[in-house]
């Protein structure tokens, strides 16, 4: 061969001089050739299955259940340290599983392990995953079969730790080996949690359905089977919305599951209805608002337990299992002035027997230290075993306007322009028109209503806010971009489970009293993020349980922040909230009204204190329908401007005290809003229960503001605006409300259908 051919033989280790063998590798390769990498691969698999065989000797199946450390209470407590309630002992009744109906069993088994009855006892690829999600701290996972979930409630507990994981996966086995697949089910059906605190599918049946367990039909079965799968969102009595549908949902998987293993036939399955179980039955010790107090320091505990990595189902099923002490932020002398105030400002003028409407009206309100995130007053309704839905914390109703002031947080955050390409401060002109199509990407021909269909012309945001104006605040959201006031509205605290539109300027979405109150302490704490805790502290038998900082980081600049807290001073000194002005100490707040009148808001804050009051109609006989509060007390049109900015008055000059900071500390590059008036001026108006007599002149009640009146933050508005507002109408007439979204008609100083008392 030539040389060439002689060198390139020589490299490949096949020419002359080279014994036809390659050259041997050195270094640290010669630890990775092919054959090395399969002896690692089964000397690994060798050491694993080692170690599983001595861990599988090692683990023993233990002689008893943890059932006696779960009968245990949950104790609550208030701050100064006296009990609340003591939640008694597990409700728990174990049955055999031959009264368990057949068809139930199945249902159970379709829902959450429909292999039960074949499978070797354990999911070692579901086990797998869930190990490694614990190590990599996800958390959250679910998947195990019957017999694993059996284990853990009555062996073991619900913590999401590698060593628990492993102890199931073992006992498991060993379990499989000892009893039979009926009696394991058995076990599993009389120790999982359905809610209500019912453990045990015999309990749960008295629980939702006030009969025994063989008394029950499929439909009624089926829903327990879906229960489940996470048992309080599903509970018919105090789901959200979504929850019940979610529920049915559910109800109808464990149907059509039960077709695919035929034990259900298709025609008998398409003949059934979802029935919905009864309501449930509050313990002892949480009448009043006992009860609302109880349910928001649970929620809390639970939502935290699943932030900590348990399933939502675990969590519930941990901390109903007992032995909890959770002492709660609660003020005993600001939750007293609280109630005091919904009793005086609201309730002591109801009249049910009299008045249809007022049989309807419900009240929620939250009170938060904005410095500590710790709710220091609550209230959830007249009577926690009479409503035990907490209108603290429920979504259901529209915020209305106060959520005008998230959009111009968010212009101010984004430094969003008009379509004019002018920034958007509260000195920006606007077009204010009644009914004026939104301009722009995604306004789709929006053109909502103003309150009393007002057209106030070019006017400015600071004026605008002032009077919720509502066509002002449809275009801005357009024009900073609809998914960047979601955005920020949801780092503010809101939830994000509401749609992009236009109408979101206006409040049309869900949200509770205890959510906007953290939106507006986020404001009030200069931006950083707040978010409500009602609980001080918690201990688990004994050992302390880890709480997360109710406080957390940035949510807006502080100049933002700042820049809203002076503007809703204007809303509060010469806008729609002046009936919460005070000369002790400044407030900022934002009236909101919905469509309709169905719910009615005021979200006001000091320096030291956040308060949000919302007036929800409810018609508890038409399966809790929201329906109108016009006429509540005989008082026409309810607005945020009334019986909720009366309510927040009257509590927070109850509870200022010599401590509490009286003025705003504010770094803000937008300029301050109107000055409070020195002290508030006795009305000489009608009172809130009459309507006001329409004036024949031009008086202060009815005439606009000299254009010379404006605030140092807005200018002053064009002659061509200072059109005569139309004439009150009387209190017994309509809402005027857009049928696209809500309205707020609020209360404008000296001039409102219901003037200031």
């Amino acid at each position: 061969m030539g040389r060439a051919e002689a060198r390139r033989a020589q490299k490949r280790g096949t020419g002359p001089g080279t014994g036809g063998k390659k050259p041997k590798k050195t270094g640290i390769r010669r630890f990775f050739t092919w054959k090395m990498l399969l002896a690692y691969f089964v000397g690994v698999i060798a050491l694993g299955a080692g170690a599983f065989y001595a861990l599988y000797l090692y683990v023993d199946v233990p002689g008893e259940g943890n059932k006696a450390a779960q009968l245990q209470s949950n104790v609550y407590k208030s701050a100064d340290g006296k009990t609340i309630a003591r939640i008694g002992q597990v409700n728990r009744e174990e049955v055999p599983l031959d009264k368990v109906p057949e068809n139930i069993q199945n249902a159970v088994v379709a829902a959450e392990n429909k292999n039960f009855w074949t499978d070797p006892g354990v999911d070692l690829k579901g086990t797998a995953r869930g190990i490694i999600n614990t190590v990599m701290g996800r958390g959250k996972q679910g998947g195990s079969t019957i017999t694993q979930q059996y284990i853990k409630n009555y062996y073991l507990d619900q913590r999401q730790t590698v060593s628990r994981k492993v102890k199931e996966l073992i006992i498991s086995l060993k379990v499989q080996d000892k009893l039979s697949k009926k009696k394991i089910l058995e076990g599993y059906l009389n120790t999982s949690y359905y809610g209500r605190g019912a453990y045990g599918i015999q309990a749960a049946s008295r629980a939702y359905y006030n009969k025994d367990v063989d008394k029950l039909t499929l439909e009624e079965g089926a829903y327990l089977a879906a229960l489940l799968q996470a048992p309080s969102q599903y509970d018919w009595s105090q789901a959200t919305e979504a929850g019940k549908t979610n529920a049915k949902k559910r109800w109808n998987y464990v149907l059509d599951k039960m077709v695919e293993q035929k034990w259900l036939g298709a025609a008998e399955r398409q003949s059934m209805q979802f029935k919905e179980p009864g309501k449930a039955k509050p313990a002892a010790g949480l009448a009043g608002q006992n009860g609302y107090l109880v349910e928001a320091a649970k929620r809390e505990i639970i939502r935290d337990l699943v932030a900590q990595g348990r399933t939502q189902k675990d969590a519930e099923q941990e901390f109903e299992a007992g032995g909890w002490t959770v002492t709660l932020s609660i003020d005993p002398t600001k939750q007293k002035a609280l109630e005091k105030a919904v009793h005086d400002k609201l309730l002591a003028e109801l009249e049910p027997g009299k008045r249809e409407v007022d049989k309807h009206v419900q009240a929620g309100a939250v009170s938060v230290d904005p410095k500590t995130g710790k709710v220091v007053a609550l209230y959830g309704g007249q009577d926690f075993i009479q409503h035990q839905v907490s209108n603290a914390t429920r979504a259901d109703y529209q915020p209305a306007s106060t959520f005008k002031p998230l959009i111009l947080a968010s212009a101010l955050e984004n430094n969003s322009k008009t379509q004019e390409k002018k920034p958007i401060t509260p000195a920006t002109i606007y077009d204010g028109t009644n009914k004026r199509p939104v301009v722009g990407p995604g306004g789709g021909g929006y053109a909502p209503e103003n309150e009393d269909q007002h057209s106030y012309g070019p006017i400015t945001v600071q004026q605008a806010m002032n009077d919720s104006v509502n066509s002002v605040f449809a275009q801005m959201v357009v024009d900073v971009g609809m998914d960047k006031v979601k955005k920020t509205a949801v780092e503010l605290g809101m939830k994000s489970d509401f749609e992009e539109t236009p109408a979101m300027a206006l409040g049309a979405m869900g949200a509770s009293p205890m959510e906007m109150a953290g939106v507006y302490a986020t404001l009030d704490n200069h931006g950083k993020k707040v978010t409500p805790s009602i609980v001080a502290s918690a201990t688990h038998r004994g050992q302390e349980f880890s709480l997360p900082n109710a406080v957390g980081a940035t949510a807006v600049d502080r100049n933002t922040a700042d820049g809203l807290t002076s503007v809703l001073t204007g809303v509060v000194n010469d806008g729609t909230a002046n009936v919460v002005s005070s000369a002790e100490y400044q407030v900022a707040g934002k009236t909101g009204t919905s469509d309709e009148d169905l719910s009615a808001w005021f979200a006001g804050y000091t320096p030291s204190l956040v308060t949000t009051v919302g007036l929800f109609g409810e018609d508890m006989e038409k399966n809790g329908k929201q329906v109108t509060l016009q006429n509540t007390g005989g008082n026409g049109r309810v607005n945020g401007g009334t019986y909720p900015a009366k309510i927040w008055a009257a509590y927070n000059a109850a509870v200022f005290g010599d401590d509490d900071k009286a003025k705003f500390d504010l770094e803000t590059d937008e300029p301050a809003a109107p000055a409070a008036p020195p002290s508030p001026k006795p009305s000489t108006s009608p009172s809130a229960s009459t309507s006001p007599k329409p004036s024949n002149s031009p008086s202060a009640s009815t005439s606009p503001k000299p254009s010379n009146s404006s605030s140092s933050a807005a200018s002053p508005k064009p002659s061509n605006s200072t059109k005569q507002p139309p004439t009150p109408k009387p209190s017994s007439s309509s809402s005027t409300g857009s049928s696209t979204g809500p309205v707020d008609p609020g209360t404008r100083p000296n001039g409102g259908l219901m003037p200031p008392p």
